[in-house]
């Protein structure tokens, strides 16, 4: 969307498209073009500075928490899109926030065709949206914890040719330790079709996003859309959840 939360502006510049066609999303100095949601808070707190940009990296910090007190936060670019390919790269640092949920460790996302900012209610956590998984495993740990994961708050997929009703799809991923960077890249091609990447490997794929009509929020979007279900566009935002995270090189390709 091109209108920020108390007035309309044009596109800055650093949103240009450049000649190979991307889209620069993050301008390394600033939130310009992005507005951050919490969980309990108006649209555009940034609730205890959780956002920020330093070094040119956007930055999820929690430096002045003493607890996460269920302060999920999503930070929102100002447009939205149906068929791209976005890029980014992400790292988790530090010690996860006391008071932060175990399965929160070295978790974060970003979410695609979600529903705009302003739709949320006050006390939403997450917005209905298609959640592209984050998840990462300490340097010295054993086991597995794929990334790259379907996560699906107010939504549904069909995977493997099946409707799927399950919130959260493991990828083929392999397990990243430490605070490595990683690069994601997701390929949305409006309501027909999503893939997961990883480190340029793909991870994930599925069809026909969707929104699912046992969810409160989404079923209100229903009813909006005269009863449709299948998801065509949206918001992109990246999430708080309330391990510290680290993103740079965010850029989308618009697709026709």
């Amino acid at each position: 969307m091109l209108c920020g939360i108390t007035a309309c502006q044009s596109t800055p510049a650093t949103d240009e498209p450049a000649n190979d066609g991307w889209i620069t999303l993050f301008n390394g100095k600033d939130l310009s073009g992005w507005t951050p949601k919490f969980s309990g808070e108006e649209l555009g707190v940034n609730y205890k500075n959780t956002f920020q940009a330093r070094d040119g990296a956007l930055i999820v910090s929690y430096n002045e928490y003493d607890s996460f007190d269920s302060k999920f936060g999503h930070l929102f670019y100002e447009q939205e899109f149906s068929s791209y390919d976005l890029e980014l790269e992400y790292r988790f640092v530090g010690e996860q926030v006391p008071g932060g949920p175990g399965w929160a460790f070295r978790n974060n996302g970003v979410m695609v065709h979600g529903q705009p900012a302003e739709s949320m209610r006050i006390d939403q956590d997450f917005p209905v949206s298609i959640e592209v998984q984050m998840l990462g495993a300490p340097e010295a740990s054993e086991g597995t914890r794929t990334t790259g994961n379907l996560c699906t708050p107010g939504t549904n997929v069909v995977y493997n040719g099946e409707l799927d009703l399950r919130h959260c799809i493991n990828s083929d991923s392999e397990t990243f330790r430490g605070d490595q960077w990683i690069k994601m890249r997701i390929e949305v091609r409006g309501g027909k079709s999503v893939r997961h990447f990883i480190n340029g490997q793909e991870v994930m794929h599925y069809t026909q996003p969707q929104l699912d009509d046992r969810d409160a929020d989404a079923k209100l979007m229903i009813d909006d859309r005269h009863g449709s279900k299948i998801l065509t566009g949206g918001t992109i935002s990246l999430q708080a959840e309330s391990h510290g995270t680290e993103f740079r090189n965010l850029r989308v390709r618009k697709i026709p």
